[in-house]
């Protein structure tokens, strides 16, 4: 990749991103403008890293969808609603063996274990992980209004752009891979998901559109190439890697980012495993 010029790529940023609708004042043009200044500095880290940031232009637009999902403030996890602290203790399961003790059978043992134990091992940064994952994961794959908004905004702004690659993250690698499915008319050479939830059994996988089929998903018809790339501390990319869940993944890409600033798209884009394939 050439820095500097206008590139085709768009990006679909995950989850905990309301604060910049709100800082922008209730603009999703805003919010989605202030993410794309960022990203563009991120991955300019990734791509350069002995060279300042300059004001290259790599992300064309960042579709932004967090306005969609957003419930009011976060809570604290014994306070979330009920299909919020379902998705926590599903999710959670999926630690076992982390949590030192298992996490036992109950909802309160385990919204009580767990909540202790994130903040006791991996810090205030993985309790508001779950307090921002766990709500939008819930609200988005509750179905309706908010999943067909989040979606068609994805699918919009892929079809304005025309983006050779799309870079997704997170909460946003669902919704671009329902996006594609949804709309056959859009499409990218690339499809990068950066920290995916795609195949957490009992969270996402079995609640994705189109289902998956005898246990497989597939790379949708629409997208050229599909690499998957997950940080092996990251709480959200479980299982990390997707060729084992999802037909036509060509490549499940290992990083170590930072055991505990693990999800961060900053650190995806900065730490140069994307780089290789722009």
């Amino acid at each position: 990749m050439h820095s500097g010029r206008v590139t085709t790529i768009v990006g679909i940023h995950g989850i905990g991103k309301y604060h910049y609708f709100e800082e922008s004042g209730g603009s999703p043009g805003g919010a989605a403008e202030t993410m794309r200044v960022k990203w563009n500095n991120y991955l300019h880290k990734g791509l350069a890293p002995n060279r300042a940031y300059a004001g290259e232009q790599y992300f064309a637009e960042i579709a932004y969808y967090a306005h969609f999902l957003h419930k009011g403030p976060a809570r604290p996890v014994k306070q979330m609603d009920p299909p919020s602290k379902l998705v926590f203790a599903d999710w959670v399961k999926q630690l076992d063996g982390r949590v030192s003790g298992g996490v036992g059978e109950s909802l309160t043992g385990i919204l009580h274990t767990v909540a202790a134990w994130l903040l006791d091992k991996l810090g205030p940064e993985a309790v508001r992980f779950a307090e921002d994952f766990c709500p939008e994961v819930a609200t988005y794959l509750g179905g309706g209004s908010p999943r067909v908004k989040a979606r068609d905004t994805v699918a919009d702004v892929i079809r304005r752009r025309k983006p050779k690659i799309v870079i997704a993250h997170s909460l946003g690698t669902v919704v671009t891979y329902e996006a594609f499915w949804a709309h056959p008319d859009v499409s990218a050479d690339l499809l990068i998901t950066l920290g995916s939830p795609l195949a957490m059994r009992n969270v996402v996988f079995e609640r994705l559109a189109p289902v998956p089929v005898n246990g497989r998903g597939a790379k949708p018809p629409n997208v050229g190439r599909w690499i998957n790339i997950a940080d092996k501390d990251d709480l959200a990319a479980i299982p990390p890697g997707l060729r084992d869940y999802f037909k036509g993944v060509e490549r499940d890409v290992a990083c170590n980012i930072d055991k505990l600033d693990f999800h961060t798209v900053r650190n995806y884009l900065g730490c140069g495993a994307v780089s290789g394939y722009l």
